[in-house]
């Protein structure tokens, strides 16, 4: 099938469902990356047996989480709903005593309308710890969208920020995409300390953190804190910046109601995403950048091997955990061809900057632009799929195994959502999943093996 030549994105959107993991998953990481903190997930057996599955922890190693398993009883109101989960956070404190609670809402609490927002004070005011009230439900989200749910709930226990300086424009909430370059007047060296937000392992998030301090960027703080009593001061005059794709909401909940303001840049996937992001960063604030470049040079020169591998190889994006956008730049940045971006949701304005530094990627390596498909129909997909025949498909799990046997090459996208990704030194680990299924068909052609299933067949 000849491929269509554009110089800008196209975006489309189909009628698909949510094709993803439950929200409720983001308890699988939040939980340990807030050390103080307690997760109740108030759903059905359903919801329980999804956890025990999917977190792959017994119930005898005691983490940080629980589920509040609903009954007949509570969804035909003959139950005191207030009266159980106050029996329930009553054992968390005594047994675990920890920083927060954070009560996960489910599928079923919203079709029961259970209360949760007016029943978490009354209770927070009894036990005298803080309840917080995220509704990551499957209904309306894909799974990474939980933790934004989950973090645009934490935003509003920030501490308050009391802005000092002159205030130069009121109205101006978020700083827009600049081409990187763009010369800037250094006036604003006095800004606060930027805030990061969007969950990343503690040995990963000291990498931003790193680079942003060699460029004289000192991070006040983390959204979320390793700890909740360290969570960061917020208010107007405070810029923030995030580090996935997927904390849309949590934008929007720093800007309206805490009056951030956000720096739109590309996200720190890969090493010319890291750059773009310290640069925009450095932009808005006002400082030089000092041997980015050379640094950036420094990581493509170490990923020489798998580059070989990827150059001129195409893929294909299902759409899952909406790092997809990110990935594809990245992977084009590479030499690949990505004939298609499938993703569950997208929010055009926060992804701005990422969006742009795709199109621009495209034009300098001299590759089409792939199409952007959201809420994409799978039945479409494979359709596509089987007359493009890519080299690989970045997918689902559900969806792995039925394209592996049409003879398309597949990786789960689940794994990028818990890999080490973001900054310059993980850029290998990227290449090493999206490499593992092409060399591993190089490894079975070497031994002739792909020859006896074509006959097999």
């Amino acid at each position: 099938m000849p491929i269509e030549v554009s110089e800008t994105l196209t975006f489309e959107c189909e009628t698909g469902n949510y094709h993803t993991f439950c929200p409720i998953s983001c308890v699988a990481w939040l939980y340990q990356k807030i050390e103080d903190s307690f997760f109740l997930v108030v759903g059905t057996k359903t919801c329980g047996y999804f956890l025990q599955n999917a977190l792959g922890v017994m119930i005898f190693a005691e983490p940080r989480y629980a589920m509040a398993e609903l009954e007949e009883g509570d969804i035909s109101a003959q139950l005191n709903d207030y009266q159980e989960l106050k029996r329930l956070c009553t054992q968390i404190k005594k047994d675990r005593n920890p920083s927060v609670i954070i009560w996960i809402g489910t599928c079923t609490t919203e079709i029961i309308k259970m209360d949760l927002e007016g029943m978490a004070p009354e209770l927070e005011a009894e036990i005298e710890i803080p309840i917080v009230v995220a509704r990551a439900n499957g209904l309306d989200y894909a799974f990474t969208q939980g933790e934004d749910t989950v973090l645009a709930a934490i935003v509003h226990r920030c501490p308050q920020h009391h802005f000092t300086g002159e205030r130069k424009n009121e109205k101006q909430e978020f700083v827009p995409s600049l081409p990187l370059g763009t010369d800037k007047s250094m006036e604003s060296n006095e800004q606060s300390p930027p805030v990061l937000f969007g969950s990343l392992p503690s040995a990963v998030a000291s990498q931003p953190s790193l680079e942003s301090k060699r460029q004289s960027v000192h991070v006040s703080g983390w959204l979320p804190a390793q700890r909740y009593t360290d969570l960061p001061t917020l208010g107007d005059g405070v810029y923030v910046c995030g580090v996935n794709p997927f904390p849309s909401r949590t934008a929007t909940t720093l800007m309206r109601r805490r009056k951030c303001k956000l720096i739109g840049a590309p996200f720190p996937i890969g090493p010319d995403g890291t750059r773009a992001w310290i640069e925009k960063i450095c932009l808005v604030l006002g400082i030089r950048t000092q041997g980015l470049k050379e640094r950036e040079q420094l990581v493509w020169e170490g990923l020489g091997d798998y580059l070989d591998l990827v150059r001129g190889k195409s893929v294909f994006f299902t759409g899952d955990n909406l790092l997809e956008v990110s990935l594809a730049r990245f992977l084009v940045r590479c030499g690949m061809i990505v004939y298609e971006i499938g993703i569950p949701y997208m929010d055009k304005r926060y992804q701005a900057a990422e969006l742009r530094f795709l199109q621009d990627t495209c034009n300098e390596m001299g590759i089409p632009m792939p199409r952007i498909v959201e809420k994409p129909d799978n039945y479409n997909q494979i359709q596509r799929m089987r007359e493009l025949q890519p080299d690989l498909a970045i997918t689902g799990m559900a969806h792995a195994n039925p394209l592996e046997a049409r003879g398309i090459n597949t990786k789960w996208s689940v794994e990028f959502t818990f890999a080490q990704i973001h900054g310059f030194t993980n850029a290998r680990d990227i290449l090493e999943l999206v490499t593992r299924p092409l060399r591993r068909n190089n490894n079975l052609e070497f031994l002739g093996w792909n020859d006896l299933v074509r006959l097999g067949r």
